[in-house]
């Protein structure tokens, strides 16, 4: 049998690739961007990426690196070496792990690091514990490598973080790995260092690989820090046992230049870079003349970015905490809250009574013409996810309307 949708010329598609969900972050940004084009004047929470120009000396970087013949032809498939340096030096100062640029591959953007992870380490069978709500696409990346996604959940009761006890209950004799996120996408919450430790040297007591996505690492709003903790910085002994991802998209607004790492223990590393010298080859040199602009250049616009973000993230946290049924934790990084809406679920609104966060993505998206991703896509129904990284004045005008919905 095949997915709803699709006919029967499809037969000659892998059942692999047609089980493939569609990005959920994705297809609601499009949508919302599609009404938009029809002059509808939509507000969109949805997509994750800073409305910031990328800071211009990384431009300028890349503009000089376009003129320069060394970058028209191929280059090693794991990264430019003077990259792949720059890469882990950074690991060295915010993650807390001595690495050698060996143990670097440079991939094209987060999302090829993940998928190269989860296909680096998983066989057939072998099981991947996800706390949720997760980023839609980790499931996708462990189901392609053929893991089986083993989901924890930890409420807003939790702020959203997942203790050591309930990974320990769903451990089975076939946990292969663990994601380990935080900052989280799509909760922002942060684990602290003592949260991050714990879950560490339980991973590594019970011989069990992290995959740990360090994308938001940079954007942290707890005064006096400038990254979340690593789970290597606050349990070394499991890098053996650890592959690290991160980019450049969220922290200096890079989101299309698709420029993302994965580091890890050199024989993992060394196996990646062999997925990838057969799946892409090197990233654009561009790019990662680009990227190296902004690990090692000025981060006056990377921290200006950052202060932007900590502004709304007051504003949007209180300007829906002020609409009953709503209930929304304080995010300490990425740039995403995450709150529980079952309290506006069951009742009748605008003459539709949603019961699930998808029916009520929906409502809003018609009645309010604002766009917010349903928590069905990252695990559970009854939350929503809103992205502020978006103009002032869209994110203003986007929660007024939702409250004075609401208010009705």
């Amino acid at each position: 049998m095949y997915p709803e949708g699709v006919s029967d010329t499809s037969r000659g598609i892998s059942q692999r690739i047609l089980s493939i969900a569609e990005s959920a972050t994705l297809k609601v940004d499009a949508k919302a961007k599609a009404l938009k084009a029809q002059g509808r004047p939509i507000i969109s929470f949805a997509a994750g990426e800073p409305d910031f120009a990328t800071p211009p000396h990384v431009v300028e970087a890349a503009l000089a690196a376009v003129r320069d013949p060394a970058n028209h032809r191929y280059t090693p498939a794991a990264g430019l070496p003077i990259l792949r340096e720059a890469i882990a030096a950074k690991t060295a100062r915010d993650s807390g792990w001595a690495v050698s640029p060996s143990q670097v591959v440079v991939t094209n953007g987060g999302k090829q690091a993940v998928y190269q992870a989860c296909a680096t380490l998983l066989d057939p069978g072998d099981e991947v514990l996800l706390p949720a709500p997760y980023w839609t696409t980790y499931p996708e990346a462990i189901a392609l490598a053929g893991g089986i996604p083993v989901e924890v959940f930890a409420g807003a009761d939790q702020d959203y973080k997942v203790t050591v006890a309930q990974l320990e209950a769903a451990r089975t004799n076939k946990t292969k790995a663990l994601f380990f996120v935080s900052p989280s996408n799509p909760t922002g919450a942060v684990m602290s260092f003592e949260e991050t430790k714990a879950i560490g040297e339980w991973a590594t007591e019970h011989g069990i690989w992290v995959i740990a996505d360090e994308i938001y690492q940079n954007l942290v709003y707890e005064p006096g820090m400038d990254h979340a903790v690593s789970i290597v910085e606050a349990a070394p002994g499991v890098a053996d046992r650890c592959i690290a991802v991160n980019g450049v998209a969220k922290t200096y607004a890079m989101t299309g230049w698709r420029l993302g790492w994965m580091v890890g223990p050199q024989d993992a590393i060394n196996a990646a870079s062999n997925l990838q010298s057969h799946l892409s080859s090197n990233v654009s040199n561009i790019s990662q003349m680009a990227a190296l602009a902004a690990l090692t250049g000025d981060q006056s616009d990377a921290l200006a970015m950052r202060e932007a973000f900590n502004a709304r993230r007051h504003a949007i946290v209180s300007g829906l905490n002020a609409i009953d049924g709503i209930v929304c934790p304080e995010p300490m990084g990425a740039f995403y809250v995450y709150p529980d809406v079952r309290g506006l679920l069951g009742k009748q609104w605008a003459g539709t009574t949603p019961t699930t966060s998808l029916e009520l993505a929906d409502l809003i998206l018609e009645q309010c013409e604002v766009a917010a991703v349903p928590g069905e896509a990252f695990g559970p129904s009854g939350y929503l996810r809103f992205s502020y990284a978006l103009g002032d004045k869209d994110l203003a005008e986007g929660i007024a309307r939702l409250q004075a919905f609401f208010s009705g």
